[in-house]
Order: C-alpha cells, then sequence, then structure tokens
C-alpha cells in the first residue's frame, strides 16, 4: 500500500458497512484519514467522575459517573413500566429514565455503586437534567465474570478516556474501538511541513502526534500532540489563502481614479453632515487600491449603522467618476429595493444623468430584481450595456447570462455569507478585465476570524458609530418563569406607539399551511410519542408570524396598526408594506428575519424578538440594529421560553450585556462548538479545523500566515513541497474549494 493510499482506505473496508454508513452519514467520516482526523474533544481521568452541574442543555455528552440508586415505576394502572436511575458524581446529581422493553437490561446492571459511561442528549423534566434512554458502557467488572464490562476495562485501561465527539446513532466508546481499527495507518501519514519549519520550531512528527491525540498516556502527550495538530491546520489553510492572494496580484485589472471637480466631489458637496474619521479612513484604503492595476479584494466589516452603505457608494462613484461603471449585488429583494431607494435619495439629481432635472456630472441608477416588469427590466438591461446606468443595484438577477456591462469596474457585495461562491464569480467574469472587489458584512469578525476566513481579502472595519444613533437598552424577557414580563413588553410597545414612534415584532417562522402540513406529518404513533413527551421538556414549534401577528391585533395590541411582512409574499406586496411603514402608517411591524439588514426607518425605536434564543448572536445583534437609529433611544426585548441554565439563556444574557458587536462575534465563538466556528463563513473549511481555535490560537494563526507567506514567496507552484501539495489538495476537494473562491 503506498504511503497516500493508506488514508484514502474507505472505512467500509476496515469497519464493515453498517459502522461506516453511521460514519459517513452522521459524522461526515468517509476514509482511514478522515476517521483519524476525528480527534477526542476531551479526555476523562479514569478515576474520576465527570462534573454533573454544569452539563450543557440539549447537547448530546459522555459522562463517567457513579449509580446511586434505581428503581422501576409504573404508570397507565400498572401497563408502562418507568426506569430512573440516579447518577451522582459527589455534588450534582443527574437522572436517566428508560422506558417500556429497554427497562430489563439496565435495571439488572445499573445497581447503585457501579460505575460506567453514559452518553445521551441533556433535556430538563420537571425542573430536573436528565438523560433519556442514553447508552451506557460500565467501566467496572461485575463479580459474575461479564464478558462485556471485563472487556471494557481492557480497552479503557490507560488513564486517560478519549471523548469523541460523538451522534445518537454512535457513542463515544464505538468510536475509540473502530479508530483502533485504523490506529495502524497513522504511521503512513505524509508530513505537510516543510522539514526547516518542523525542526525549527521542535515540533513532534506527525505519526507520533496522531498516536498521542488517540492514544495519550499523560496530558503532556495531548498537549504535544495539538501544538503539532494545530500547527498543521493553521500552516496548509494559509497557504492555500496565501497561493490565492498571489495568484490574484497576478491579474491585470484598470486602475480606477476619481476625476478632480466630477461626481465624487458633487457628491461629497452637498452631504449635509461630514463623514467620520472612520469613514474617511477605509474610504483612503479603498480608493488607494482602485488606483493600482490588479483587483483589489477587500473586505468592509462595519458594525450596525457605521455608515458601511455611505463608503460603499461613494467607491462606487469614484469608479463611474473615471469612466467605469459599478454594481452592488444584494442578497434580498427587499434589501436590493431599500438600498437603491436610499442611495438614489442620497444622490438626488445626481442620480438622475441624463434625464430631464438630472444634473450635468450624475449618472444613471437602475435596480435589477427577478420580479420586475418586462418593460422595466428591459429598459435596465438596456441602460447597463450603453453604459448609460453608472451604477445598478441588484440581487443574484444580475449574474443571469444576458445581463451585459458596458464596462464593469466594481462589485460592491453586501452581506458576504448570503452568496454562493458560483454567483459572485459570475458576476466578476462580466468586466472586460476583472473588476476590483468590495465584500461588506454588518456581521462583526474577531481579527483572528478575519484571517483564517477572508485570508485572502485586505480587511477594513468601521468600528466608529455616527453622531446621532441612540443607545439602544435590552432586555431578556423570561415569558415562562415570568408570564407578567410579556404583558409588560407589549405594554412598553403600545407606550412606544403613544409617543409617536414605530416597532417591529420579531418572529421565526412565518406559519402557514406548507407548516401545519410539516407538523401533522411529523406527529409520532402512539406509545413512543408518548414515552418520548414524558421523556423530554416540551419542544413547541417557534412562534409563526401569521399567528403572532393576529393574537396581538385582536388583544395586547389590539387598535394599533399591524402589518406583516415575510419572504413569501409577493415582491410589490413587501415593497408596499416597507414604504408604508417607512411613512409611517404602520405602528407595529410584525416579520421575520428579511428585516435584518439594511432596513432604516428611524422612527422605529422598539423591536420585540419571540422565542429569541432560536436566533444566532449576529442574527440578533443585526436585528436590534434595525432600532434607535433616530434621535429616540431603541429599546430591544429578547422573549424566550429557554430554561434559566441553559446555554440559550446565556447567549441571549450575553447580547442584553453589550452593544459591541465584536465583543458578541467573539463570545458567539467561544460558546459555539468546534466543529461549527467557521460554518457561518463558508461550508467547506468547517471539516478542516478539529484542533485550532480561532478564537484561541491567534499567535498560531498569525505565525503559520506569516510561514505561509514566505513559502508562497519562494515557490508559488509548491514544487519542491510535493507533500505540502497532497495536504493542499485534500484540503482543497471539491467542497473546500468553493471556500477559498469566496474572495
Amino acid at each position: 500500500m503506498d504511503r497516500v493510499s493508506a488514508f484514502d482506505e474507505p472505512l467500509k473496508k476496515l469497519l464493515g458497512g453498517p459502522t461506516a454508513k453511521v460514519m459517513a452519514e452522521h459524522l461526515d467520516l468517509h476514509t482511514v484519514g478522515d476517521l483519524l482526523h476525528h480527534y477526542p474533544r476531551r479526555y476523562e481521568e479514569r478515576g474520576r467522575l465527570t462534573a454533573l452541574t454544569d452539563l450543557p442543555l440539549d447537547e448530546h455528552v459522555t459522562v463517567v459517573a457513579q449509580v446511586a440508586d434505581a428503581r422501576v415505576l409504573t404508570f397507565n394502572g400498572g401497563r408502562g413500566k418507568r426506569l430512573e436511575v440516579t447518577l451522582t458524581d459527589g455534588h450534582g446529581r443527574l437522572q436517566l429514565v428508560f422506558f417500556g422493553h429497554g427497562v430489563h437490561k439496565p435495571h439488572k446492571e445499573l445497581l447503585p455503586g457501579r460505575r460506567a459511561m453514559f452518553a445521551g442528549k441533556v433535556s430538563v423534566f420537571n425542573r430536573k437534567m436528565q438523560l433519556a434512554h442514553p447508552t451506557y458502557q460500565l467501566l467496572d467488572a461485575d463479580p459474575v465474570d461479564d464478558a462485556g464490562a471485563t472487556e471494557a476495562v481492557d480497552a479503557f485501561a490507560g488513564k486517560l478516556l478519549p471523548i469523541y465527539p460523538a451522534c445518537k446513532q454512535l457513542d463515544s466508546w464505538r468510536i475509540a474501538k473502530a479508530v483502533d481499527a485504523v490506529l495502524p495507518s497513522a504511521l503512513e501519514a505524509v508530513d505537510p511541513l516543510p522539514a526547516s519549519l518542523r525542526e525549527g520550531r521542535g515540533f513532534t512528527p506527525l505519526p507520533e502526534a496522531l498516536l498521542k491525540i488517540h492514544r495519550p498516556a499523560t496530558k503532556a502527550d495531548v498537549a504535544a500532540a495539538r501544538d503539532r495538530l494545530k500547527w498543521d491546520e493553521a500552516f496548509v489553510l494559509q497557504v492555500a489563502l496565501a497561493r490565492r492572494r498571489y495568484a490574484d496580484a497576478q491579474l491585470p485589472a484598470v486602475a480606477r481614479r476619481p476625476t478632480p471637480g466630477g461626481l465624487l466631489d458633487a457628491f461629497d458637496a452637498k452631504l449635509p453632515f461630514t463623514l467620520t474619521d472612520g469613514q474617511r479612513k477605509v474610504s483612503g484604503e479603498i480608493f488607494d487600491d482602485l488606483a493600482t492595476e490588479h483587483p483589489m479584494h477587500r473586505l468592509l466589516q462595519g458594525e450596525v449603522g457605521s455608515g458601511k452603505t455611505m463608503v460603499a457608494l461613494r467607491a462606487m462613484l469614484a469608479v463611474v467618476d473615471a469612466g467605469g461603471q459599478a454594481a452592488m449585488l444584494a442578497p434580498t429583494e427587499v434589501l436590493a429595493q431599500q438600498h437603491h431607494r436610499s442611495i438614489t435619495e442620497m444622490m438626488g439629481e445626481l442620480a438622475e444623468g441624463g434625464m430631464l432635472g438630472g444634473s450635468d456630472q450624475g449618472t444613471k441608477v437602475v435596480l435589477l430584481t427577478g420580479s420586475m416588469s418586462t418593460a422595466t427590466r428591459r429598459q435596465a438591461l438596456l441602460d447597463l450595456v450603453t453604459g448609460e446606468a453608472g451604477v445598478v443595484i441588484g440581487t443574484h438577477a444580475l449574474i443571469e447570462d444576458k445581463v451585459k456591462f458596458h464596462d464593469l469596474g466594481l462589485v460592491v457585495v453586501d452581506e458576504q455569507h448570503r452568496f454562493g461562491v458560483e454567483q459572485r464569480d459570475a458576476l466578476r467574469s462580466k468586466g472586460k478585465q476583472p473588476p476590483h472587489l468590495l465584500v461588506m458584512t454588518a456581521t462583526p469578525i474577531p481579527r483572528t476570524v478575519a484571517m483564517t476566513v477572508f485570508g485572502d481579502l485586505e480587511t477594513s472595519v468601521l468600528d466608529q458609530l455616527p453622531a446621532g444613533r441612540s443607545p439602544i437598552a435590552s432586555h431578556v424577557v423570561p415569558a415562562k418563569d415570568k408570564p407578567h414580563f410579556l404583558g409588560r413588553a407589549w405594554e412598553r410597545v403600545r407606550e412606544e406607539v403613544e409617543n409617536g414612534h414605530q416597532a417591529y415584532v420579531v418572529c421565526p417562522r412565518i406559519g402557514d399551511d406548507e407548516d401545519d402540513t410539516a407538523k401533522k406529518k411529523g406527529k409520532g404513533n402512539g406509545k413512543k410519542a408518548a414515552e418520548e413527551e414524558a421523556a423530554t421538556a416540551d419542544k413547541r414549534p417557534p412562534l409563526a408570524v401569521l399567528e403572532i401577528a393576529e393574537q396581538l391585533a385582536e388583544g395586547p395590541l389590539r387598535g394599533l396598526r399591524v402589518e406583516v411582512l415575510h419572504g413569501r409574499m409577493q415582491p410589490d406586496d413587501k415593497d408596499d408594506v416597507m414604504r408604508r411603514f417607512a411613512a409611517g402608517d404602520v405602528d407595529v411591524l410584525v416579520a421575520t428575519t428579511v428585516i435584518e439588514v439594511g432596513v432604516n426607518v428611524p422612527n422605529a425605536t422598539a423591536m420585540v424578538i419571540m422565542d429569541a434564543d432560536r436566533f444566532g448572536v449576529s442574527q440578533l445583534h443585526q436585528l436590534r440594529g434595525r432600532v434607535g437609529r433616530g434621535s429616540a433611544p431603541g429599546l430591544c426585548l429578547l422573549v424566550t421560553e429557554a430554561h434559566e441554565a441553559s446555554p440559550a439563556r446565556a447567549r441571549l444574557g450575553a447580547v442584553a450585556a453589550t452593544l459591541d458587536g465584536f465583543e458578541l462575534s467573539r463570545i458567539d465563538l467561544e460558546q459555539r462548538r468546534e466543529g461549527d466556528v467557521l460554518g457561518q463563513a463558508q461550508s467547506g473549511v468547517r471539516s478542516s479545523l478539529r484542533v485550532l481555535s480561532v478564537i484561541d490560537d491567534e499567535e498560531v494563526i498569525a505565525a503559520a500566515r506569516q510561514e505561509a507567506v514566505a513559502v508562497v514567496a519562494a515557490d508559488p507552484e509548491l514544487e519542491h513541497l510535493p507533500e505540502l501539495r497532497t495536504a493542499l489538495d485534500a484540503l482543497l476537494d471539491k467542497e473546500r474549494e468553493e471556500y477559498l473562491d469566496k474572495g
């Protein structure tokens, strides 16, 4: 077997079909290499019990604990049986529950004093933490020779028990067994680090690092292995990004310099306010890039409301000044229309170039979306191909083949993470030469994440809010524990409206026949459903816009003008509702997250987010940024039924405690489990970062980036580093290539 193919061997050959199938479907592990890179999440010490007091709710956990007591209870007039087992770690307690025929075996085995590993999902029932129908592995052999228990003791004879990221279908200890079967292949690992780098930094050889991370004898083994494997991940990724930057730097682009006394100067002269220092600084960085003969690749990240659109618009006008065209790509029609409206308002007569009453220095600003009438669309396409329109704002309709530009010089992508790679590349290919690219995001990203996720983009940050923005007070409303708090929330909305302001109510779901059908289909059958319901806390479907709007209009907000807005409405209807809300003709807008970005109604001062625990931290921060946009202070109420001790409540508490988006994105990353840290930004790299933490390993990432730049500068094609090329090809399979092409 040659050195490369050992890691490419399908798991089915070594582990058998059923286990390999579960690994592929539930853990995305397909080859020996995948499994060897599926590292333990943590290690339990054989003699030590797991702390049971701080287990995360709703997560699949593996714990080592001792049985305190076990008893069988009957229900349904003696027809049903339930086994309740109480575990202890000497401090906290955890309840296990088994039903029906599943009672017999654990009742025989889980006797008081026995010690075992248990795996299951943590829930709360009757205010107690519990695992329903957990799987378990005994760790102490029974005096009666129990073959399974003896085998378990042998398997875990080492002091450190590896606890693997597992799933309901496959426990940590079964994964450990599978790893044992493939561990000999670790000796054939191809080392991606150049020898000079490896020796210079005194790293453990890769095969040894793999053996130590899976089967450590000591904690020092774990530390040495992790240090080495972190470097592999950081370095290979940074080499990929450095090669991308190097290739882009070789491409030609047209330098775009604004004309003195032209469109940009005319626009600046009519601004009713002065730009913030941050906006000036970032604009300077962008103009410097636009003046070069290589395509700009810049990420502009800024707090909600920090004036990113203004910076992007000035860059677009500079390009129009220089004879080119600029396109802004927005993720939704609502947002494209909103951008078009605010840009034409900001530009005034400068947006009416060639039209009666328009300015001589002006240009035409057109909107292009999928739902426009044929005639309007035909005119917009004509304006683009002739160069009459200098600025176009649109959705992915801009990408269609029939859209032709006269001379596309700049592409601005709003809300980067919502666009697929093909979409963005298709737009970039519409320039005679590669256009300059400006990517905007309102989700603040800590520096290390930006370096890891957008490492091929130069980064500009706007962290200063324009003058006149008001503070936003945020509070968590625990609807289940304190129902009167929710009543008070609706009173506050009424008070805001009585003071001449408006409010948003946000729900996670639209709520219509489609949802109801899905719910009916999902109903379990009789006994099993009853068992599951008894075993887990009630998980109702998320609250829905249509239902909540009706309840509010007939109940606590009776008499107010309540309207709905969601993604399945006709574009004209959506636009009509937004226009009326902006004009003050609607008091309360009940919406889904379609209002998350770009919606600007300064008179809206209050927002109530229902089922707030169902949204991510950055999404909550985005939503909250829709209020407090005028001179009156904003109010954001996060309504939740989440249990007080749950991670969801901790997350909401963090959002309520700070308005600093960078701080929140850091908290968000710290709270998420490893593996999905980069999931928001792109699907591809998620599976390549196993031990590297983009939050904690800033120094490793920065050092790896430096080394990677030097390696690529000396050998862009990596001709002298075949092992590194192999590692790169493994990282850049089809899916992961998309991640890199996001630049």
